[in-house]
């Protein structure tokens, strides 16, 4: 019997869509570099406009943006080392006993757990600076200013509301994508044809680890538009970095999940 998707895919046959591409996507369609290729895009569009430039400018924005993923987790090591703090090394809690709380099930994961951390930490601190995204505030202005200047007017550029909404849209995504990844995780355990297949699980982790590499680069632009808020933001994609290494660890697989369109 076919289903609704079976259907979509085979009429993505027929045309230029990619078939299944919105199954492990991140939802924020302003921002994608396929929508020109997604049917359920445009089936929940009434107009469009020009998609496939639209998609290029997206495709160079996220090209800009991870451009200081590097720069940013660079940020993070010296900062550790000049506290004696070894990176590579460094766990959440050291305590057994904290570790064993997460071993059971019908408790919440310990990944889960530091994700929701996250969402709190930064409500916290976008609520401390909301005076900063205020355009008629000195230090907005400043750096819209510093930000200008550094830039040639007909350059794509990543702005600091850029940055900000970057920061804002995978904030809870990450918890919500983390949460369906290790309820999947636990269907598979039982699920003895999935040997050898694509997992839920994996893709899901994926979608998440995605928008912790895309929020740790916004963090460092953050930074660069606001050096004296440094070692508070630091503190925060310290957090979000441990939450990736331990993300990697509990699902190996995921970086290698192949998303229809937007990996192969």
């Amino acid at each position: 019997m076919s289903t609704a998707n079976d259907a979509s895919d085979t009429n993505s046959e027929k045309t230029n869509h990619i078939p299944g591409i919105y199954n492990y996507c991140d939802r924020w369609c302003e921002r994608c570099p396929f929508t020109s290729r997604c049917l359920n895009f445009e089936m929940s569009e009434e107009k469009f406009g020009d998609l496939e430039n639209t998609d290029i400018t997206n495709e160079v924005f996220w090209q800009r943006l991870s451009e200081t993923f590097a720069e940013t987790l660079g940020m993070l090591k010296e900062m550790a080392a000049e506290k004696g703090i070894d990176l590579d090394s460094i766990e959440l809690e050291d305590d057994d006993d904290f570790e064993r709380r997460f071993e059971d099930p019908a408790v919440v994961h310990i990944i889960s757990h530091m994700a929701k951390s996250y969402i709190a930490m930064v409500d916290e601190w976008f609520d401390s600076h909301v005076y900063i995204f205020e355009e008629d505030h000195p230090e907005f202005k400043a750096a819209v200013a510093a930000d200008s200047a550094q830039s040639p007017p007909d350059e794509d550029t990543i702005t600091l509301i850029d940055s900000a909404e970057v920061i804002r849209w995978y904030q809870h995504q990450m918890y919500v994508k983390l949460r369906r990844a290790l309820h999947s995780f636990h269907d598979e355990k039982t699920d003895d044809e999935l040997d050898g297949y694509p997992k839920d699980s994996d893709g899901s982790a994926k979608v998440s680890l995605i928008g912790m590499d895309r929020s740790i680069s916004a963090w460092g632009k953050i930074i660069t538009f606001f050096p004296e808020a440094e070692e508070a933001i630091l503190s925060i994609i310290a957090h979000l970095e441990r939450l990736r290494r331990r993300t990697e660890t509990e699902f190996p697989d995921a970086r290698a999940f192949v998303r229809p369109g937007f990996d192969e």
